[in-house]
């Protein structure tokens, strides 16, 4: 409807910033809903109605447009739009950029700077200035609105829901038409979306084997009557078809008309804007656009002219999908949602889902209520009958998540076959003792060591034993793993067959001569063979090729899980180098160090057997063999070393490769060119502005000068210098001799005189770190910048839940609690001691304007000592005067040294900031243009600013948030109005009884207020299928707000993350390296497979992140190396050799790319708790690269205290625990080459499989010394001289000096194995900092025991992978991320290590010493006590219930006790992850031990006499504490029955005195039973 008059400032709050004049012109206005953007309207547009039309384009019935006759092609040609002279003149931004102001006819503007007074109506600006009618768009703007209107009345989409989507569209072409023709633009954008190379869509179309649907119509029911290749001869006919199939793809794409292209990617963009959950199903939601597509172009579409009914998609197809997937995690009581106990391997998934839509089996499982299948009705009506889908009969699980450590063998087959193999081949050589005949035999060892083969072949077997039970066997997924397990089983015949007979031949009286020895040899080469293959060839790729076979039925599998990009020649020559290099040392150290030095024990110890010794039940059958028992653990634990020493190997050559890869970069102070201050504005120049499309007006020097002085004065804003340090380092402008010039400031001059240093910031402060940093930036080779107006747009999207926006005063100056020793402000005032004087001196300035303005002068007649005494309240709490405007400074100050959302938004703000800065400099005639008007220079940079950024914070909770909450974000929304945030708001159901009707909505600081509620009015609101919150809550709240990103690409910031002026500086340069700035000329569909776009594209360019709590105490320094060392030090040499993901933050993402492909994170419940890390192996497995960037990074915030840090560790275990149940694991593990394969498991798991491993080597080698022990204090061991002369009178001594000296070597070990730990941070620290700082940071580290925390976190780490992967319980650990201010009790402490860690170091300090160390606290005896008569959190009682529900699992209905809500999200273990985890392995332990103690006692004592039965002393410490438990419960019991009632009055703690002497008296009883155990032994008989 034309608008009627001038609109005034819509939705701007009356004091907030100036009426923008950037109009945003609504196309979908109507009386009752107005339509509020950022921008306001100024100009009144007179303009035809947009409703009218109902058909927009009369050529979409013609007949070759629908042929319902005919075969039916999906995209036929049509001569609608010819289309030639799209693709001819490219345009370059430098042609029409920056020329001198052009006299432009009517309002329109385009891409380029044209600067237009604001005067009359006629001023007003286009919302998309690059999609303008001067730069021969394809379609008007009205045009596309209609596309939208005519999709939106056909298919039932919500009104907010088009009007966010076409706005979405059109920043999206108005992004890429600023950089080349609005054509080639949109020709692009439909490439990318549908129909290119790269497409999803198309990919999908082809896998799924759609063109055979399409070609034969209907009556084909694919997956029924596919094509089968069963012989070579048919197989050409198949990939011939396919050829067809794409070439007559490619002609259909290159005919379609421009109007009929953007139609689809509207369509497309409709679909994705209201599919809720479905975004997580991509291949799911190309079904359902395919069958919108083709019910759009039916005659029955067509000829419709009554629109549907609003909202008739989100019911009809959302809403069933949605409910699908919620209720297979939740069912719905009361309204609210209670979690079903079931795990992942019972529940379908998103990923179930997703792969369902993968084969045209499973389209064809598809059934309409009425059993018809879908696949049976024409794809014209299949759109409409959607809403007669039963889900429920579709869907069944492809993947099972089963919880077992079967996943690592099949996983990880080859690390395993590689280890335990090569462990074999040198063991078995070198343990000839064992095997061999007297004489020796060749042929024996030759054969013996061949077994190799065997052992390798074995865990092959293995492996696809367990590899069945995590596959359904349908769809010819079971065809290969059975031809492969023939396979092996032949193998394995031949590596062991051969030796049966050696060792008959060998044996018997007659040696088995050459035939024998001969059979061995070639035994052996087999053996060897057969390794080599398991090692290197991945197991996916044997027998049925799912990575590179021709057959179509693999063709899904190799599209959407094996695509991988593949390295360019040097970076795959340096992959497989490394991996060479690793293991010719591991190999080369592990035979001298590890393999030879255990041959003498094993000389020495095979058949040794013990004298002397009996047992009362065994006799001597357990004790004589105790020397075996005890060379078996140390087999085990040479086997452990084996392992370890190869992570070992590879943290050293990463190592290296990393730090040569800095120096090539330009990265390290050691590099030739150290001078990095004299060349930076040089650097400034060349590399951060895009001069190369600058007419040359103005010297650099201008240039450079005014981007260098506004980073100076914004560190100067953030309190980081001081006035001195200020005027030292701008640039000033200077009279010589009449004409005025700029003075470079001293500190790029003087760099080469190190004595005068000191003087431009204070050192090793914050200012010091930023600005050497960007200029060692600078000296790196980045991509060159185009121009601001030609730049692509982005959007910096952040999730948020409960995380602090601002701190409030009384958090800043008062004691947390009780247990609080210092204020957060005298903390904050200890830590950055001149930001905090820099602030104070600043806000006294400010004070005495306030006060010359406002009253007395302060100056007047004031003392010196007065005057400091008045300066006190400045000095301690930053202000003197209560007033809002000087508390508000203090609480900014602190929050922007916290981990607050304000930080992380006036971080990210400085994009803004940072293109305003840059437009100006390189454009000087805009400042020309508007004189000394800066209001209206301000607006048109703010205009530019707001083109080209947006920032999105995605606020759950904001309809929920309590008034201080509330207030925060308003008063983010006030100081930056710009910032936009998606919220969840919630209604009451339309009829009583049904679901609350929930909304994704969006605000920004320019909406109106709502008299009535006093909120603000949302610009778009979006009604959702149902609750969104599904899964862990992150992935979940970024799906949300994803439909209200804009431009191309995205950046993923957490709540506590900051970033810096200079570092927003280098945003263009950071997005050319998607390396699409220079854009082919050529048409996308003109040739098939064209260079131009073949090349795999960029996914996720990664960012170094700057931990900036590393200052703050031993652990933040100790969280912040680790953050270093995996975040720059180990990310710069994997994303090199191609085996970087994707971690979240701050990586920047292919939009387009991304939400084509599930979105940014995945978010089942559980199993995607790291959920950043599966949009990396997504996007990764579908054939796009994955960068990282060294020169630009943003600021990040770790936890503080010892107990978050341990909690975060703990969800990184946990997490890492469900990634190896994940398929994404299983893919990767079993495709992926072995150089690329050995990257990703030594960069992932194989970090945590080592801690496991280390811990477990902790174990052995206990269990090892214990038997070592009992075998040195019973027998006599014989003695040699210095020399190695063995003493004489030593009869009957037993030899094991060699023992003994292994065991030397084994600590060595396990010591190297940590202290080698510290490397990469050492070198990471020397490269980039010096080599003071990087000894002085290592001493720190060592002098306040760090390695100690390390073992500690190592084993938190292996504790919640083992718990996780037997018992479950992944979930979000709210870490907390405040200052570690307040002392934790040690009964806290220790309910929450005591599983993870606490019984294991005990049980490690027994076996060493041989006692028990008990603390006895009151605290300790208070958590003992309580939580009996009342439910505690942090009670002995919680923490039992806590563990036990792992294993019962809990009452679902009532979650009443705060100890149970912990275990809300805990599934019930299945009954062989207990038995193994809490029954077989424990035993196995037991055993081991009393094995130990038997051997002790079997001898006699000093008096002759045979010990009594340590078995029976055994049995009575174990069953005799539970038998006494039993009694004093069963007394108390009765007791309370009884008096209970009567005392309970007079005393009301009498449940917990009774609870208490419980306890106390458990506690005797253990004491009693230990005692029994020490003393009971008669001292005569020891």
């Amino acid at each position: 409807m034309p608008r009627t008059g001038p609109t005034s400032q819509d939705g701007y709050p009356s004091s907030s910033s100036p009426p923008s004049t950037d109009n945003h012109h609504d196309p979908f206005n109507t009386a009752q809903q107005r339509y509020y953007d950022n921008e306001s309207d100024t100009a009144d547009y007179g303009r035809r109605d947009t409703y009218a039309s109902d058909s927009s384009n009369p050529g979409l019935n013609d007949q070759n447009f629908y042929d319902q006759n005919g075969t039916y092609d999906p995209y036929p040609p049509q001569d609608t739009d010819s289309d030639v002279d799209v693709y001819g003149q490219k345009y370059a931004p430098s042609a029409e950029s920056l020329g001198p102001p052009q006299p432009r006819m009517g309002h329109h503007d385009s891409s380029t700077p044209t600067f237009t007074d604001y005067g009359g109506p006629t001023g007003a600006r286009e919302a998309y200035p690059a999609w303008s009618t001067e730069r021969q768009i394809p379609l008007s703007k009205e045009e596309i609105e209609d596309i939208f209107l005519d999709l939106t009345q056909k298919f039932g989409f919500q009104r907010d829901s088009m009007r966010n989507m076409f706005d979405f569209l059109m920043q999206l072409l108005d992004s890429r038409a600023s950089r080349m023709s609005p054509n080639q633009a949109l020709l692009t954008l439909h490439a990318d979306y549908i129909g290119g190379h790269n497409a999803n869509y198309r990919k999908w179309y082809f896998a799924a084997q759609l063109d055979l649907d399409d070609a034969v119509g209907h009556v084909q029911n694919p997956g029924l009557n596919r094509l089968k290749s069963k012989r070579s001869k048919e197989k050409r006919p198949t990939e011939k078809s396919l050829n067809t199939a794409l070439e007559r793809w490619r002609q259909a794409m290159h005919n379609m008309s421009q109007y009929d292209r953007l139609r689809q990617i509207a369509l497309y963009l409709l679909l994705w804007g209201e599919a809720a959950q479905v975004r997580f199903v991509p291949e799911c939601l190309c079904f359902i656009f395919k069958c919108a597509d083709d019910y759009y172009r039916s005659p029955e579409c067509q000829n419709r002219v009554e629109p549907v009914p609003e909202g008739l998609y989100l019911k009809n197809v959302t809403k069933p999908l949605y409910r699908f997937i919620r209720d297979q995690g939740y069912e719905v009581v009361d309204g609210k949602f209670v979690r079903r106990e079931k795990d992942h391997d019972e529940i379908i998934g998103y990923d179930d889902v997703n792969q369902l839509f993968w084969y045209p089996e499973g389209i064809a499982r598809i059934v309409l209520t009425d059993k018809t299948r879908l696949v049976d009705i024409a794809p014209a009506q299949r759109f409409m009958k959607f809403n007669q889908i039963d889900w429920s009969r579709a869907f069944f699980k492809t993947y099972y998540e089963k919880r077992s450590f079967g996943h690592l063998l099949v996983n990880f087959n080859r690390i395993w076959v590689i280890h335990i193999a090569m462990y074999y081949f040198y063991t078995a050589y070198n343990s000839p003792t064992i095997y061999q005949t007297k004489p020796s035999s060749p042929a024996l060892t030759w054969s013996v060591t061949a077994l190799g083969g065997a052992v390798a072949t074995i865990i092959m077997i293995l492996a696809t034993l367990a590899e069945f039970s995590y596959i359904p066997t349908t769809w010819n997924n079971s065809s290969h793993l059975t031809r492969r397990l023939v396979f092996l089983f032949i193998t394995l015949g031949l590596t062991c067959g051969p030796t049966f007979y050696v060792v008959i031949v060998e044996h018997s009286s007659s040696s088995g001569g050459s035939l024998a020895y001969i059979l061995g040899i070639v035994q052996f080469f087999i053996s060897v063979a057969a390794t080599l293959l398991f090692a290197v060839m991945p197991s996916g790729r044997m027998f049925g090729d799912r990575v590179a076979g021709k057959s179509r039925k693999y063709l899904a599998s190799q599209t959407f899980t094996a695509s991988y990009p593949a390295l360019e020649r040097t970076p795959r020559i340096g992959s497989i180098f490394l991996w060479f290099l690793v293991f010719a040392c591991k190999f080369t150290e592990s035979y001298f160090f590890l393999t030879l030095s255990f041959k003498d024990p094993i000389l020495v110890m095979v058949g040794m057997k013990i004298q002397a010794c009996k047992d009362k039940y065994f006799g001597n059958n357990l004790c004589t063999n105790q020397a075996a028992f005890t060379l078996t653990i140390m087999y085990i634990m040479d086997l452990v070393l084996f392992f370890l020493d190869t992570f070992l190997w590879y943290i050293i050559w990463n190592t290296v490769y990393s730090i040569g890869r800095s120096f090539s970069l330009g990265l390290s102070i050691w590099t030739p060119w150290k001078d990095i201050y004299t060349r930076l504005p040089k650097r400034i120049y060349a590399k951060l502005l895009a001069t190369g499309d600058m007419e040359v007006k103005y010297k650099p020097k201008v240039l450079v000068s005014q981007i260098w002085n506004a980073i100076i004065i914004s560190m100067y804003r953030e309190h980081l210098l001081s006035i001195d340090h200020v005027q030292k380092l701008l640039y000033h402008q200077v009279d010589t001799g009449g004409r005025r010039s700029l003075r470079a400031p001293p500190f790029f001059i003087s760099q080469r005189d190190k004595g005068l240093k000191g003087e431009f910031f204070p050192a090793g402060s914050e200012a010091e770190r930023r600005i050497s940093f960007f200029a060692q930036s600078l000296t790196t080779d980045i991509p060159a910048p185009l121009p601001v107006d030609a730049m692509p747009t982005f959007t910096v999207l952040t999730p948020h839940y409960s995380e602090k926006t601002l701190l409030s005063l009384r958090e800043i100056i008062r004691e947390e609690d009780k247990n609080t020793r210092v204020t957060l402000l005298e903390y904050l005032k200890q830590l950055h001691p001149i930001e905090w004087e820099n602030f104070v001196k600043d806000t006294k300035i400010l004070a005495e304007e306030s006060a010359m303005f406002n009253g007395p002068n302060p100056f007047a007649g004031d003392e010196k000592g007065q005057s400091k005494t008045d300066d006190l309240p400045f000095y301690f709490i930053g202000f003197k005067s209560a007033a809002p405007e000087f508390t508000l400074r203090t609480r900014i100050w602190a929050s922007l040294r916290a981990q607050t959302l304000y930080r992380t938004v006036s971080g990210m703000m400085n994009y803004s900031k940072a293109i305003k800065l840059l437009y100006r400099v390189e454009n000087p005639e805009v400042v020309q243009l508007f004189g000394g008007n800066t209001d209206k220079l301000e607006r048109e940079l703010e205009r530019m600013a707001r083109r080209k950024f947006k920032f999105l914070v995605s606020m759950q909770r904001y309809s929920k948030f309590n008034k201080e909450e509330h207030e925060n974000a308003e008063f983010l929304l006030r100081a930056y109005p710009d910032l936009q945030i998606a919220y969840l708001e919630e209604e009451p159901p339309r009829k009583e009884g049904g679901d609350p009707r929930i909304f994704s909505s969006l605000i920004d600081g320019h909406s109106e207020f709502i008299p009535e509620t006093g909120r603000r009015r949302p610009k778009f609101r979006i009604e959702l299928p149902g609750n969104p919150i599904l899964g862990d809550g992150k992935s979940d709240n970024q799906n949300h707000a994803i439909i209200f990103y804009r431009g191309e690409y995205l950046q993923l910031i957490d709540a506590n993350q900051d970033n810096y002026l200079e570092e927003c500086l280098k945003i263009r340069n950071v997005l050319g390296e998607f390396e699409e700035y220079t854009v082919s000329a050529q048409s996308p569909y003109a040739q098939w497979g064209h260079k131009d776009f073949k090349k795999p594209p960029v996914a996720i360019v990664g960012a170094r992140e700057y931990i900036f709590s590393e200052n703050i105490g031993i652990l933040g320094d100790l969280a912040a190396g680790k953050e270093q060392t995996f975040g720059t030090l180990a990310a710069r040499s994997m994303a090199w050799i191609g085996g970087k993901l994707h971690y979240g933050h701050p990586d920047f993402l292919n939009g387009l790319y991304m939400t084509t492909r599930g979105g940014v994170s995945k978010a089942q419940k559980g199993l995607h708790l790291n959920e950043d890390i599966y949009a990396g192996m997504n996007a990764f497995g579908r054939g796009a690269r994955i960068k990282h960037t060294e020169y630009y990074q943003c600021g990040k915030g770790r936890d503080l205290g010892f107990g978050t840090i341990l909690n975060f560790q703990t969800k990184i275990g946990t997490g890492m625990g469900e990634q190896m149940l994940s398929r994404e694991y299983y893919y990767l593990g079993t495709q992926l080459p072995i150089d690329r394969f050995l990257t990703f498991y030594y960069g992932h798991p194989g970090f945590h499989i080592n801690n496991m491993l280390v811990i477990l080597s902790v174990q052995v080698f206990m269990v090892t010394l214990v038997f070592l022990g009992t075998l040195n204090s019973q027998l006599v061991i014989c003695k040699y001289t210095d020399e190695g002369q063995f003493i004489g009178g030593q009869a009957g001594c037993y030899n094991l000096v060699p023992v003994f000296e292994w065991i030397r070597r084994c600590i060595t070990s396990i010591f190297l194995v940590f202290m080698i730990a510290f490397l990469p941070l050492f070198l990471q620290e020397l490269v980039e900092r010096g080599t003071w700082k990087a000894i002085f940071r290592l001493a720190k580290q060592f002098g306040s025991l760090s390695p100690v925390f390390e073992i500690f976190s190592t084993q938190i780490y292996t504790h919640s992978i083992l718990s996780n992967l037997t018992l479950g319980g992944a979930r979000y650990i709210a870490t907390g991320r405040g200052f570690a201010t307040t002392r934790i009790y040690f009964n806290i402490l220790f309910s929450r290590f005591a599983g993870p860690g606490i019984y294991l170091g005990m049980r490690t300090l027994i076996s060493l010493l041989y006692i028990t160390l008990t603390l006895w606290t009151p605290e300790f005896l208070r958590w003992m006590t309580r939580g009996n008569s009342r439910s505690h959190n942090n009670s002995w009682i919680g923490y039992c219930r806590l563990s036990r529900t792992m294993i019962t699992g809990y009452k679902k209905k009532r979650l009443g006790h705060p100890s149970e809500k912990l275990s809300g999200d805990v599934p019930r273990a299945g009954w062989r992850a207990v038995l193994f985890s809490e029954v077989v392995f424990p035993l196995f332990m037991a055993a081991l031990f009393i094995i130990a103690y038997m051997f002790v006692k079997s001898f006699p004592g000093s008096n002759g006499k045979q010990p009594p039965s340590p078995l029976i002393r055994i049995a009575v410490i174990s069953i005799g504490p539970i038998v006494w438990n039993a009694a004093v419960l069963l007394t108390l019991f009765l007791f309370s029955l009884f008096l209970g009632p009567m005392l309970e009055t007079t005393f009301p703690n009498f449940g917990t005195m009774m609870a208490f002497i419980a306890h106390i008296l458990g506690v005797l009883g253990m004491i009693g039973f230990f005692e029994f155990l020490v003393s009971s032994t008669d001292p005569a008989s020891n």
